[in-house]
């Protein structure tokens, strides 16, 4: 029988994530607040680095199944760089609203590593993902719920009223969701393509796609939620944490 590995190998990678995660998050941040060109290049960057790694996971694909996994990649890269692209720029929240999202997306990571790893139990889809757990889950959305509110209260300079606390909750939870079925979708495509990670480029994290895979998915939620306040407001739109 195979002996079973120490509790303390569960957190083996937690120094080399929390590393890679504070620099990426400062430079991240850096770009966010200067905005304009900085913030440009970030994201065209980190869209070159998902283009690079899409093609290179695109090699082992049988012939016939390469075209359309190639072309799957446009979507799927283009898209969220645009959505993040223009809530920076364009979005009537301006830095604001992509701050939310992003601190949305890293709480509902951070949320579902910590309490996976700690807690653990009934995995979550383990014919996906055999390392997600439904506590995990949890977990993750409820740490994007408390940072969103944390946030929303700190923008606000005062305490939102009921149903602004409660639009708060549901945007939260519907960034935090997708971004959650991000992660996992990525996961059925790297088990699909029998590969652990998809790159080394992100020490502690695999690669771009490790990282990014549920603000891929969240960012363009996250511009129609904005788009659709904007129904309300006669064209203006809504900040995503107002």
């Amino acid at each position: 029988m195979k002996a079973a590995a120490p509790a303390s190998a569960k957190w083996n990678d937690l120094w080399r994530r929390t590393v890679s995660a504070l620099v990426l998050g400062i430079l991240a941040l850096t770009a966010l607040l200067v905005g304009g060109w900085l913030w440009a290049l970030l994201v065209l960057a980190f869209a070159a680095m998902l283009t690079r790694e899409w093609i290179t996971l695109a090699r082992p694909v049988s012939p016939m199944a390469r075209t359309r996994f190639l072309a799957l990649g446009i979507p799927y890269i283009a898209l969220p760089t645009a959505a993040l692209l223009w809530l920076r720029i364009l979005a009537p929240g301006g830095p604001n609203d992509m701050l939310f999202l992003l601190i949305v997306v890293w709480a509902t990571d951070i949320g579902a590593y910590l309490t996976g790893r700690w807690i653990g139990g009934p995995r979550l889809a383990p014919r996906i993902s055999p390392g997600k757990t439904i506590s995990g889950a949890i977990g993750g959305l409820l740490a994007a719920i408390l940072a969103a509110i944390i946030f929303a209260l700190i923008a606000a300079a005062a305490w939102p009223s009921a149903a602004s606390l409660l639009v708060i909750i549901l945007i939260a939870t519907l960034l935090s969701i997708v971004s959650a079925i991000g992660d996992l979708v990525e996961s059925a495509i790297k088990r699909w393509l029998g590969v652990k990670d998809s790159g080394h480029s992100i020490p502690g994290h695999g690669g771009a796609f490790d990282r990014l895979d549920g603000l891929l998915f969240a960012a363009p939620l996250a511009v129609l939620i904005v788009q659709l306040g904007s129904a309300f407001t006669h064209g203006i739109g809504i900040p995503l944490w107002m």
